[in-house]
Order: C-alpha cells, then sequence, then structure tokens
C-alpha cells in the first residue's frame, strides 16, 4: 500500500476549526525576538474543511518543524464582503515576511497589496497574478511567487477510474446504472478544469460523458462552505442513479459523505487524503480514493526554496503530474474497493499522462 507521492508526502492533520476572522499564533515567537523568518498565511475561508485549506496549513506547519519558519495564521472567514478589508489589515502589518493566500479569488488582493510592499514577499497558491503589470501588479509582481496545478490531468484519472468501476460493477453494491457526479462549488475556470479533465477520463475509459456525468453546482454565497447545500446535491445525485460523486467544493463537499453513507454509495474526495481527514469511520468507507492537488506540499517546496534563496518570484509556476504535484490516493480501501486489474490500468494512464502521451484537455 502506499500513497502516490505529492510534492514530498506531508501528512494531512486533523484540525480545529478556528473562529471566523481570528488570528492566531501558531509559534509564539517574532522575527525581531528569534529572527525566524515569518509566515503569515492569510484564508479567505477558514480552516477546518479537511480538504484544501487544511492541507495548505499542514504543509506551513511542516515549515515551522523542519525549516525554522514562525507562522501566523489569519483567517477571513466566508462573507466576501470582509475579505479585503482583512487582506489589508494583514498586509499591512510588521509581523511576517512573507504573505501567503491561495485560490483565485486572492488574485486581485495579492495584486494590488505586493506593489505597496515590496520588501515583503507574496506567496499566490492555485492563481496566478498577472506578471506583465498589465492587470494590477504595477511592479508587475517581483515579489509574488505564483503556484498553480494541473488539476485536468488528476481530474481525468478519477474519470477514468470512476467509469472503469461502474462499467465493471466492480463496487460493491453496484446497480450497474453507469452513472456518477461531479459537484463543483461555482462554475469558475480552475473548477471547469476538474470537470473538463474527468469527462475526458471518463470518455477515454469508454464511458459516454453526456449521458453518464452529473454536473451540478452548489452556487450561492457561499460555494465552498456549505455542506448542507452539497448532502442535497449529493443525495439528489445518488437519487438519479450515480454510483458515486465527486465533490469539487471544499467544505461543502463534506456533506457528499455523509450522504454516500446514508445512500450506501460511494464518493472520491479531493484535494487531501480525506479517507483520513473524515473522522467518522462510516464516512471514511464511502471514500474510494482522494483526487490530490496537495496545496501544502507545494507550500513546503516553496518555503524550502525561498530558505535556500531560490524561489523563483515574478513568474509562475505550474506542477502536474509530471512533477508529482497531483495525484491520487492508493491506500487499503483504494486497493480493498478497486480490483487488481482497474488499479494496473489506472496506473498505465498515469504513466502516459506524465510521458505527454496523453494531453489531457483544460478549461484554461
Amino acid at each position: 500500500m502506499n500513497k502516490i507521492r505529492i510534492l514530498g508526502g506531508v501528512a494531512a492533520l486533523s484540525l480545529t476549526l478556528a473562529a471566523c476572522g481570528a488570528s492566531t499564533d501558531a509559534d509564539s515567537s517574532q522575527a525581531g525576538d528569534s529572527g525566524k523568518p515569518r509566515i503569515k498565511f492569510v484564508i479567505n475561508g477558514n480552516l477546518g474543511d479537511r480538504s484544501f485549506f487544511d492541507s495548505a496549513y499542514a504543509g506551513l506547519q511542516k515549515t515551522e518543524k523542519d525549516l525554522g519558519y514562525s507562522l501566523k495564521v489569519v483567517e477571513l472567514g466566508s462573507d466576501r464582503t470582509k475579505w479585503a478589508s482583512g487582506f489589508e489589515d494583514a498586509a499591512a502589518g510588521d509581523d511576517y515576511d512573507v504573505l501567503a493566500a491561495g485560490t483565485v479569488d486572492t488574485v486581485d488582493l495579492v495584486s494590488k497589496l505586493a506593489p505597496e510592499y515590496p520588501d515583503k514577499k507574496f506567496w499566490l497558491f492555485d492563481g496566478s497574478v498577472d506578471y506583465t503589470g498589465k492587470s494590477g501588479c504595477s511592479n508587475k509582481c517581483a515579489n509574488v511567487y505564483s503556484v498553480t496545478f494541473k488539476q485536468n490531468e488528476a481530474a481525468y484519472l478519477a474519470g477514468f477510474l470512476a467509469e472503469k468501476l461502474v462499467a465493471d460493477k466492480s463496487l460493491p453494491g453496484s446497480a450497474g446504472n453507469g452513472k456518477v457526479g461531479v459537484i463543483g462549488g461555482v462554475k469558475i475556470p480552475v473548477i471547469e478544469d476538474f470537470v473538463v479533465g474527468f469527462k475526458a477520463g471518463f470518455k477515454a475509459a469508454g464511458g459516454n460523458p453526456s449521458s453518464g456525468v452529473l454536473v451540478q453546482y452548489v452556487g450561492g454565497d457561499n460555494p465552498f462552505g456549505d455542506p448542507a447545500k452539497g448532502k442535497q446535491i449529493a443525495s439528489a445525485m445518488y437519487g438519479q442513479g450515480a454510483e458515486l460523486v465527486w465533490p469539487v467544493a471544499g467544505s461543502s463537499g463534506l456533506g457528499v459523505f455523509e450522504s454516500a453513507v446514508t445512500a450506501k454509495r460511494y464518493a472520491f474526495g479531493v484535494d487531501s487524503d480525506q479517507y483520513k481527514t473524515l473522522t467518522d469511520p462510516a464516512q471514511r468507507e464511502t471514500v474510494v480514493t482522494s483526487i490530490l492537488k496537495n496545496a501544502g506540499n507545494a507550500l513546503y517546496l516553496a518555503a524550502k526554496a525561498n530558505k535556500a534563496g531560490t524561489l523563483a518570484y515574478g513568474k509562475p509556476a505550474a506542477v502536474g503530474l509530471a512533477e508529482d504535484g497531483v495525484g491520487y490516493v492508493d491506500n487499503a480501501n483504494f486497493e480493498k474497493l478497486v480490483p487488481a486489474a482497474v488499479r494496473a490500468e489506472l496506473q498505465a494512464q498515469a504513466a502516459k499522462v506524465k510521458s505527454g502521451a496523453v494531453k489531457v484537455p483544460s478549461a484554461f
């Protein structure tokens, strides 16, 4: 048993949900007292999603343990109207050397703030600023490191695996409907990249994505933080015959695993190894695999390069299967639910994507 390696192998951590808008010192020392490089992680949301932000936090915590950084976390909550002022306040403080933020929702905020604080560094994950200076970033973001993920490549493997499982009626209790579901947070390019890749993999495995892949979005004011809505959508998909559902919707996806238990069906996790991060044993058993976009490992490597003085600021970076930036989890539950022949086919597809023999379409 093993996990397909993602930029190193940071273990997902069980995290306590902090209060909305709260600021937490993960290390009480400050650079003024200890000389440690200081990272301020500003979250446009909250910890506790057991997925994307928790993955990022786990990687940054590892920078404290292994690399000698100090870490402060600022959670801005789900109210979008407070994000801009929250980022401005965070950037104005003199308690950091690096400000780290993630998702495409923070691109414009980082683009505005980075030129205002040229003596600070900014790390942006899962999004990229415009380094030409045409859209913000009057200094061409010379002090910004951006890293994006080729989530379409990992999603391709998810779609391939999903079709193989439902076509072969491999999952226990399979009704043989040949349908699966994908739940996105909101219809934006980065989420569409998951959907496009998934459908391409589903088709490559012999399925018809037009009839076999159900797609719906959480939407609303809190698309990535509404587990009740995620559960509602998943329940409807299972009711339409979906054998498994894959949420790509932050903590909204947590409701999918609840629904899977009730429906006695299955799900894929996303971003983190959700077989590990879920605390309910029944929900864990529904997780066939997790499709990883491990922000934490990317941030850990950024911190390592930053400390060595080799981190490339002023230009974008992108990581996919070839760079071990995305992948899937292979654990005991995966081996129990996925036949050996299908596992071998999936590995072969991953090798083809890594080598470039298979070109996965993208929403970008």
